[in-house]
C-alpha cells in the first residue's frame, strides 16, 4: 500500500502577530522574527523543495500578499500550489459572518490579483466556524484542510455543495514545535530538532502502515531555521527511501479523493449542549 503525503507551508509572516493587536507593529523585534519567514526561511525552503523536485503547497494571507509580493512570485515561479489562508489571519470563530465572509472575499481578490488561483483554503489557526466550509463551497474552491475529525480525506457537504476535507493534526504542525514569542505571549517550548524529526519520522510511518494522508503543516518564520531546514530534508529522504510515499500538493490530493467512488461522505454536525449545562 502507498500513501499520498503533503508538504505544507503557512506564509504567514507578521499577520498572526498582528491579529492578536496592532501595536505589536510597533514591536521592531517581534515584526522582525515574522519576517524571517519571506526574507530567509521561504526562499531556503524553495531551494530545499528543488533539490528533490518535490511539489508543495503554501497557504498565504492576503495581507503577506501584499507586503512581501515577491514571495509570492518566487512560489508562483517554481510551480508551486497557493491557497487561501484568509487576508488577516483573524479565527473565524472570533468573527461574525459579515466579517468572515468580507475578509475571505478580501483575500481570494488579493490573491488572483497577484496570479494565483487558489483552490483550496486553510483555516487561521484552524478554528472554522460551523459556516466556514459553507463559505469556502459557496466561492467555487475545491477542498478544505482545517478539521481533525480522521487522517484520511472524505467529501464534506456543506449545504452548499460538496468539498474534499483533507485533514490536518497538531501533532504534524511547526507550530506547537518550535514558536516561542515572550509578547504576545506564545510561550510554547522550542524543542530539540532532533525530537521533532523522531515525531515526524514516527507519524509518517504509522500513516504508512495505516493507510493515511500525511499532511505536514510548516511556518517558514519557523521551519526556514538552519537546522529545522535539515529536519525538513531527513523527513524528505526517509519517505522517499521508503518507497511507498508519493508527494503531492493538496490540489492534486483532492483532486485523487474525488476521484474515488468509495469515498466516505458527512455532513456537518454542530455540537448542540443542553441550556445552562456550561457555563
Amino acid at each position: 500500500m502507498s500513501i499520498l503525503a503533503c508538504l505544507t507551508f503557512d506564509v504567514d509572516a507578521e499577520s498572526p502577530i498582528l491579529a492578536e493587536g496592532a501595536r505589536h507593529a510597533q514591536n521592531a523585534g517581534v515584526m522582525s522574527h515574522q519576517a524571517y519567514g519571506p526574507r530567509v526561511g521561504g526562499p531556503r525552503i524553495l531551494e530545499l523543495l528543488r533539490e528533490y523536485s518535490l511539489p508543495a503547497t503554501f497557504f498565504v494571507p492576503g495581507l503577506t500578499v501584499e507586503r512581501w509580493p515577491r514571495t509570492v512570485e518566487a512560489i508562483l515561479a517554481a510551480g508551486h500550489e497557493i491557497g487561501h489562508h484568509s487576508y488577516a489571519h483573524f479565527s473565524p470563530i472570533s468573527q461574525t459572518e459579515e466579517e468572515e465572509r468580507a475578509d475571505f472575499e478580501r483575500a481570494l481578490e488579493t490573491l488572483r490579483r497577484a496570479g494565483a488561483d487558489p483552490r483550496g483554503y486553510r483555516c487561521p489557526s484552524w478554528e472554522p466556524a460551523w459556516r466556514t466550509p459553507r463559505i469556502v463551497a459557496e466561492h467555487g474552491l475545491d477542498y478544505d484542510s482545517s478539521l481533525m475529525d480522521a487522517d484520511t480525506p472524505y467529501l464534506l457537504d456543506t449545504g452548499a455543495g460538496e468539498i474534499v476535507e483533507l485533514p490536518v493534526h497538531w501533532s504534524l504542525d511547526d507550530w506547537e514545535q518550535y514558536a516561542y514569542l515572550p509578547d504576545p505571549p506564545f510561550r510554547g517550548p522550542i524543542e530539540s530538532p532532533q525530537k521533532v524529526l523522531d515525531l515526524w519520522i514516527s507519524e509518517l510511518d504509522a500513516m504508512r502502515r495505516h493507510g493515511c494522508l500525511f499532511v505536514l503543516t510548516c511556518h517558514p518564520f519557523l521551519s526556514g531555521r538552519p537546522h529545522r531546514v535539515e529536519v525538513l530534508r531527513r523527513l524528505i529522504e526517509h519517505a522517499l527511501g521508503a518507497g511507498d510515499v508519493e508527494f503531492v500538493a493538496c490540489g492534486e490530493a483532492a483532486r485523487r479523493a474525488r476521484a474515488d467512488d468509495g469515498l466516505q461522505r458527512r455532513t456537518l454536525e454542530p455540537v448542540e449542549i443542553e441550556p445552562g449545562l456550561y457555563p
